[in-house]
């Protein structure tokens, strides 16, 4: 009998091992492929019609004779790990959106001027890195005359780095290069090491595999077998010795510069999501990639402020955590406003124990314990209470007031807090400190650059996901789980069910440009002369009317003795019509017009939105390091209420200070339009008590949840953000 079950135990062995191989090598999936571009261009009459209309508005106001061109420098397909999970049956996905998607997208479904790809390097395996080129290559050069294009496609990647504290946290940022010839390429993109999107078990994969009987599970299998079967490099060698087909690694911002310069290829890094904590830890902050090593404000000289995982413009002196001066961490108490997660964990588990019955006692240890499991969980904080429900949580751990914020925020991470914060030297003289440029895209992971030009179809035109299909709602265990402390991997790791009522359709990044080309593209972001919008198609002009030689740009950095005087002029996005154009209509068949872009296209009519105020925001940069940043930071400083007769609006201020203060000063404008019907634009959609408490949520889940035809939406007035002007104060002579 023993000898029988040894023998079937070893079969079984045999089986799964072979089961294994199957799915590991790949036998039940193919290559993913990169998919065919549609080879019609957008015709130039229409083009000419869009550059009419801004030609147009910006008469109306007296503003410049550039081109505002609209892109997307943030876009996945499946050949990033996560967007292939989330294209993947089993939760709700709608299956493959190869490069190709992309180029298709954005040229005729959001009709961008640009865009650029930014798949994770760690799903890039030499193979699908030559699909990617070879993609955009493609891409471009169905765009008509080189020197006039209907759209201009960049090639790059995202360096997607997580750190295991708050020091070695230095977050996801976006390698953009200017060219597409083999000498201006690196032969592989450089990831970060710490991406971990291929550490699925052997077993998980045989599970999934085993129990899953659709293609695309199985071209995901295949994927990551393709990805694990890549050697890393070896560290220490010169880029161009290196062999091509290895994975190159760089840990740190400095590594990540370092290799760039090696290679010598125009490029970009761009910061981006930085407040997002599903990726940032609590308690992250900028400071660290302000050291001597990590800082490079050449190449790294803009920064995300918005996209489809939220806003991260603002600074607010609420805090997740707290740093004891031995360095312990502690959960700080709630202010009138914000409620820490840590501190949510301990009434939920307080709560649930005195009702389970109970005593005082031991709630209250319970309670202590919640906080301190939370804290040690790290971005897995959630996990320590495993019964808990969204309800539970309220809007614990959110910006307060902030405009479509990014989930559970970081407020030392925000795009405020990297303009006025500075590094010291030992003395106490500021020696570093960022003067970034602002753009705004949209992180979509179903290849929709550009996906916010008409709030519809929720799922599919941001990045909620889920299995169609009700789900119980949890009930609270009385104890926070100790085996629950250690940070989480992956999806389980991450609080999924809460942030999909903060995925937004993602943002816009506008350059002031000469030309439509490639190399007037990048000389306007180059130059920082470029702003963000939430979505909608607003144009904006910020100048300085006083500068040195005349007016000067958003983006400049000039030096006066007296008060800066600026002017702002904004004209509304135009209004959508149904449906898409004739020319869509003609360029893609039926069917993948209403896969790809599910029926609606940017469509624009002849009337515009209208801007309903201006908003400047001052910062002043630090000039000691015990300077408290909320008090440098003015937001708002000025506000303009407009009466915007449908030609936008025109204001202009001086700040009468500046010379008298004797300090340096950051000036952005945002835009502000009028309310429009928006996705998740009421996020948790709260109930509130008498005092402004939350005291029950209505959240847009991702899953079945939430009705899958339920857009989430809520009235919100969309904007736009100017690059900001640095101004520094004149010397005083000797």
């Amino acid at each position: 009998m023993l000898a029988r079950i040894g023998w079937g135990l070893a079969g079984l062995v045999v089986i799964a091992g072979l089961l294994a191989q199957s799915i590991i090598g790949g036998w039940w999936g193919g290559h993913e492929e990169p998919g065919a571009i549609a080879v019609t261009p957008t015709p130039p009459q229409v083009i000419g019609q869009r550059q009419a209309a801004q030609s147009s508005a910006a008469s109306a106001l007296r503003a410049g004779p550039k081109q505002i061109l609209f892109g997307d420098f943030h876009v996945h397909t499946t050949y990033s790990s996560d967007a292939f999970q989330l294209s993947l049956p089993l939760v709700g996905g709608e299956g493959t959106h190869p490069p190709a998607d992309a180029c298709d997208f954005a040229r005729y479904c959001s009709a961008l001027d640009f865009w650029s790809i930014n798949d994770h390097a760690e799903g890039l395996t030499p193979a699908f890195w030559r699909d990617t080129i070879d993609t955009i290559r493609q891409c471009n050069a169905v765009a008509g005359d080189p020197a006039n294009p209907d759209m201009v496609a960049f090639l790059g990647w995202e360096w997607t780095q997580s750190g295991t504290s708050p020091a070695t946290h230095y977050g996801h940022k976006n390698v953009i290069l200017q060219g597409l010839e083999d000498d201006e390429i690196p032969t592989r993109p450089i990831e970060s090491g710490s991406g971990g999107v291929f550490g699925m078990p052997t077993l998980a994969r045989l599970i999934l595999g085993s129990t899953q009987r659709d293609g695309r599970t199985h071209a995901y299998l295949n994927y990551l077998s393709e990805a694990a079967a890549v050697e890393a490099c070896a560290d220490g060698v010169p880029v161009r010795d290196l062999p091509a087909g290895c994975r190159e690694k760089a840990e740190t911002p400095k590594k990540l510069h370092d290799k760039l310069d090696e290679w010598g290829m125009p490029s970009l890094v761009i910061p981006h999501g930085t407040a997002w904590g599903m990726t940032a830890l609590p308690g992250t902050r900028w400071d660290d990639q302000l050291t001597e090593e990590n800082y490079n404000d050449t190449r790294q000289s803009l920064i995300e402020v918005y996209s489809g995982h939220g806003n991260s413009e603002t600074y607010g002196a609420f805090r997740t955590l707290l740093t004891q001066d031995d360095g312990t961490l502690v959960c700080p108490e709630p202010t009138e406003d914000f409620t820490p997660n840590c501190w949510r964990a301990g009434e939920i588990v307080k709560a649930a124990c005195l009702q389970a019955g109970l005593d005082e006692e031991q709630c209250a240890q319970n309670e202590k314990d919640a906080r301190l499991f939370h804290i040690a969980a790290k971005r897995s904080g959630h996990a320590v209470i495993p019964g808990s429900s969204v309800q539970d949580w309220l809007d614990a751990g959110q910006c307060p007031d902030c405009f479509l914020p990014a989930f559970n925020y970081r407020p030392r991470m925000s795009v405020q807090y990297t303009l006025a914060r500075r590094a010291f030297d030992e003395n106490g003289k500021p020696v570093r400190g960022n003067r970034f440029g602002f753009l705004g895209s949209s992180d979509n992971h179903t290849a929709r650059a550009g996906a916010g030009y008409k709030e519809f179809a929720r799922k599919g035109m941001t990045d909620a996901a889920g299995p169609m299909r009700p789900q119980p709602e949890r009930v609270s265990d009385p104890a926070p789980q100790a085996e629950n402390t250690g940070e989480l991997k992956g999806f389980n790791g991450r609080d999924t069910d809460r942030v999909t009522s903060f995925l937004y359709t993602g943002g816009l990044v506008a350059a002031h440009a000469e030309g439509r080309d490639r190399k007037a593209i990048w000389q306007a972001v180059a130059n920082r002369e470029v702003y963000g919008t939430s979505g909608p198609r607003i144009l904006l002009w910020f100048d300085l009317e006083n500068g040195p030689d005349g007016g000067a740009p958003m983006g400049t950095e000039v030096t006066l003795t007296d008060n800066p005087t600026f002017r702002v002029r904004a004209a509304g996005a135009l209004k959508q019509k149904p449906g898409c154009p004739d020319h869509v209509s003609s360029a893609l068949p039926a069917d993948r017009l209403r896969l790809l872009c599910k029926g609606e296209c940017y469509n624009p009519s002849d009337d515009r939105l209208k801007i309903v105020r201006i908003e400047i925001v001052r910062i002043r940069p630090q000039i000691a390091p015990d300077e408290p940043l909320h008090e440098l930071i003015d937001d708002p400083w000025r506000v303009f209420d407009c009466a915007d007769d449908g030609n936008g609006c025109d204001v202009a201020f001086t700040d009468l200070e500046f010379a008298s203060a004797g300090r340096t000063a950051y000036y952005y404008a945002r835009a502000i339009q009028e309310a429009t019907p928006t996705i998740n634009g009421n996020t948790l959609r709260c109930t509130y008590d008498q005092d402004g408490n939350c005291v029950k949520v209505n959240p847009c889940y991702g899953d079945g949840r939430t009705d899958p035809a339920d857009d989430c939406l809520a009235d919100v007035e969309h904007r736009a953000w100017s690059s900001p002007i640095f101004v520094d104060v004149a010397a005083t002579p000797e």
